[in-house]
């Protein structure tokens, strides 16, 4: 696997007319869980866009794996990278191992059905969302939850080295979204998978992500390993809110306590000793 997923180079992209993404320039190490955060309309999910060729950037070089993006084939480039947008869609009467066996575009033949292979990783996918006894069910008879589930086991099926996946935790409960962020820090160490996920949940890029870049105005504000990026003043700087970073007994990385907006005292208007209190 390439040392580099992406690299952006000068990438700027808009959306009816408004930019989303200014001049962006990023390199992203591969074999790693990343996670994009900032706040909304901070340019995460165009970003992932652009780098999965769904959006045109209007100016800049995009490389995915040390190839400029143009010069992939949308058949190769599907082999590469699987992304899972934030609004996918499909037939409501559309079975849930139909769905998962559309992630297999890339690797099927134009003509003929799904080959041992494909169901292979089809049920390989169904069975690590644990959604192999729902397979039969018609996507309209799933929660929203279990709906997500199905749309990650597609992802999966495709069976890409690089996954993309805009906000998956969104429709999710909190078991679910630790469950799913549990098997993706597991794809990523037993299988070395690429992730790069959108995330609005600052504690679970603390928790899952190797690598953070923190989108700001459509520009990025901070990247590099977590520990690094997730700190005091650059959370509250990008967010504008008062916070504390601090251990938690059980937990290898610190949690993030905030506790509104920031206000002229700043991160500093509590005291650890309070803020431990207000945790316990």
């Amino acid at each position: 696997m390439p040392d580099t997923l992406a690299s952006l180079d000068r990438v700027s992209a808009a959306y009816d007319g408004a930019l989303a993404l200014n001049e962006v320039c990023l390199d992203l190490p591969d074999g790693r869980i990343i996670a994009f955060c900032g706040p909304n309309g901070s340019g995460k999910s165009t970003a992932l866009k652009v780098m999965r060729g769904l959006h045109r950037p209007g100016a800049g070089n995009v490389e995915i794996a040390g190839r400029a993006l143009g010069d992939w084939s949308q058949k190769d480039l599907a082999r590469q990278v699987a992304m899972l947008s934030q609004s996918p869609d499909a037939p409501s009467d559309l079975s849930v191992e139909d769905l998962v066996l559309m992630g297999r575009f890339a690797h099927r033949s134009r003509f003929g059905g799904p080959s041992a292979a494909d169901r292979a990783a089809c049920d390989r996918a169904l069975e690590i969302t644990e959604m192999a006894e729902l397979k039969s069910r018609a996507l309209a008879q799933l929660s929203g939850g279990q709906l997500q589930r199905a749309w990650v086991a597609m992802t999966l099926a495709q069976d890409a080295p690089r996954i993309f996946l805009d906000e998956p935790t969104n429709h999710l409960d909190i078991a679910h979204a630790f469950e799913l962020l549990d098997l993706v820090k597991h794809l990523s160490r037993s299988e070395d998978r690429s992730f790069v996920i959108v995330l609005h949940d600052l504690n679970m890029a603390m928790r899952y992500a190797d690598h953070v870049v923190l989108f700001e105005k459509g520009r990025i504000a901070a990247n590099g390993p977590t520990t690094e990026v997730l700190t005091e003043a650059t959370v509250s700087s990008v967010f504008g809110i008062a916070c504390r970073i601090m251990p938690l007994d059980g937990l290898e990385r610190p949690v993030i306590v905030s506790w509104g907006k920031a206000t002229g005292a700043g991160v500093s208007g509590l005291s650890s000793d309070k803020m431990r209190k207000i945790c316990t």
